[in-house]
């Protein structure tokens, strides 16, 4: 009894979370009094703030993102998922991502910079959690894989570069001068983390190209706010287009040795 009390208890967090989650994003796109995340902190995270900033078509990912979580909050209600091993590990987690999410966006709107990384920092830390738990095994749907999988995937990959945007602005609008190095060094010293991490994650997690490709899908939209808009840059354009293949490219490999493994170990003369 005690454990199906704490399942209740998990979902409706789930469901107060996503609420919560949906309400700091309407005021994060300047619906109920709010001010649009691009303009909010004096636009420290519009996309020309800073060399890492993504173009602004890349922020139409988060709806994407939410509808996942939205789907996510809807399958574990279901029955078959109420005590599901897979739920009772990410559902605490996702609800705390959730809240994470809309004290971030609470936190810009107040123009609170260095709290905002704390935030999100915060954020990211959670996401890799969830992702360490959901890839110790595998979906028993093809539902179950896009609608816990993929939205989690995509939220973790776009949220890795989020971070690195945020944290830029929050040194800039700090006045952080760079040690007297070039921003364009910088720029790509970053890029290079983001592509080793990406990588990191696409071998950890066997190849999920969910996760893959909203980190790529970030990387790309700053080659090409670097190549199109100011402040123009081309040696971070190009270490940007270069990341997001290298981390695709990664998770493509990988995926596919993953998926071919099986049919060499059972037989036994293939490998």
């Amino acid at each position: 009894m005690k454990t199906k009390n704490s399942d209740f208890v998990r979902q409706i967090l789930v469901t107060v979370s996503l609420v919560v989650c949906i309400v700091g994003s309407m005021i994060g796109v300047g619906v109920f009094g709010g001010t649009p995340i691009a303009q909010a902190a004096g636009g420290a995270l519009s996309a020309d703030s800073t060399l890492l900033a993504p173009a602004t078509p890349a922020f139409s990912i988060w709806s994407v993102v939410y509808t996942g979580l939205v789907a996510f909050t809807v399958w574990q209600w279901l029955p078959s998922q109420r005590s599901n091993p897979r739920q009772r590990a990410l559902g605490w987690v996702v609800a705390g991502s959730m809240l994470l999410n809309a004290a971030w966006i609470l936190s810009v709107q107040a123009g609170w910079l260095p709290v905002s990384v704390v935030v999100i920092v915060a954020l990211l830390a959670v996401l890799v959690m969830a992702f360490l738990r959901y890839s110790r095994t595998r979906a028993s749907s093809w539902v179950e894989a896009v609608v816990v999988d993929g939205t989690l995937g995509l939220y973790l990959g776009w949220t890795s570069v989020a971070v690195c945007a945020n944290i830029a602005a929050a040194l800039k609008a700090a006045g952080f001068s760079g040690f007297g190095l070039r921003p364009d060094v910088w720029s790509v010293a970053v890029l290079a983390v983001v592509a080793v991490v990406g990588i990191a994650l696409a071998v950890k997690g066997h190849g999920r190209l969910a996760l893959a490709a909203a980190i790529a899908w970030g990387l790309v939209w700053i080659t090409v706010g670097r190549s199109a808009d100011a402040p123009q840059s081309t040696p971070t354009a190009i270490a940007a287009a270069v990341a997001a293949v290298a981390v695709l490219g990664a998770a493509v490999i990988v995926r596919t040795r993953t998926t071919a493994a099986p049919v060499r170990v059972r037989g036994g003369r293939n490998g």
